[in-house]
């Protein structure tokens, strides 16, 4: 199985000498190609920073993250921003979509940053919202459409450009309930039928119960690790809630 994503050892600390936090503590693990993978974990356990670190956001005090097969903890300036732009897909819980510019625009604008000829993007673009279900709304801007349908703009951009992997942080935190499912039946139609290798944050059960694997962060560390397997998503959400309750605390302050 070809690794997507391997994270060695890293760790990650804030602040002076004289307060020193270490919010990530020698975490190590893999994402091969295909995979669904949820992160969990308390606020403050490690989660976003350990995104941040991933995505490029942050960078590792110590340790190594290869994305296929690039260690990005040695890319800089130029080659950084290139790579970010042509082997990462982001999704977040603000959307962070552009409100000058309609839906259509919005999944295209990573192309053309990339001089990809405007019939190659149109065809891309059409193929992707079609498969999604929004090939109706393209011509509408960010505020004249749902919060559902918002974050399915930013899955149709975070995959337009083909990314190794597609980091979501929190993708249905601002969602309601059945927007999320939506949500998240794309984000399984992206895993089932694109292949696209996912990595998301999540704080909650129902959200994460739709990725194959589940990695528990607490402390800055891997606290627990859960497999889907063969469980129906149901049996998966309980095993899910269980370790929940293990990490201590009300289920409610779990993000």
């Amino acid at each position: 199985m070809q690794k997507i994503l391997e994270v060695k050892n890293i760790e990650k600390y804030y602040g002076s000498k004289v307060m020193l936090t270490k919010a990530i503590d020698n975490i190590s693990f893999d994402v091969n190609k295909k995979e669904f993978v949820g992160i969990m974990g308390a606020s403050g356990s490690g989660k976003t920073t350990l995104l941040n670190t991933i995505s490029t956001i942050d960078k590792v005090t110590s340790g190594h993250i290869i994305i296929n097969g690039e260690d990005i903890t040695r890319l800089k300036g130029n080659k950084l921003n290139r790579f970010r732009r042509e082997q990462l897909g982001f999704v977040f819980q603000d959307f962070n979509l552009l409100d000058t510019l309609t839906a259509y625009e919005n999944i295209a604008i990573a192309l053309t940053i990339q001089k990809v000829n405007a019939t190659e993007i149109d065809n891309r673009v059409k193929e992707i919202t079609t498969k999604l279900g929004i090939s109706d709304i393209l011509k509408k801007y960010p505020y004249q459409v749902s919060g559902g349908q918002k974050q399915r703009i930013a899955i149709c951009r975070s995959i337009i450009t083909n990314p190794k992997l597609i980091l979501a942080d929190e993708p249905t935190g601002a969602l309601d309930s059945k927007s999320s499912r939506q949500v998240l039946e794309n984000f399984e139609f992206l895993n089932q039928k694109l292949d696209a290798t996912i990595l998301m944050v999540t704080h909650d059960a129902f959200t994460a119960s739709y990725a194959n694997r589940i990695l528990f962060i607490k402390d800055g560390k891997i606290f627990n690790e859960l497999n889907k397997g063969n469980d129906t998503r149901k049996q998966f959400f309980e095993k899910i809630i269980e370790v929940q309750t293990l990490l201590g605390g009300d289920l409610n302050d779990v993000i």
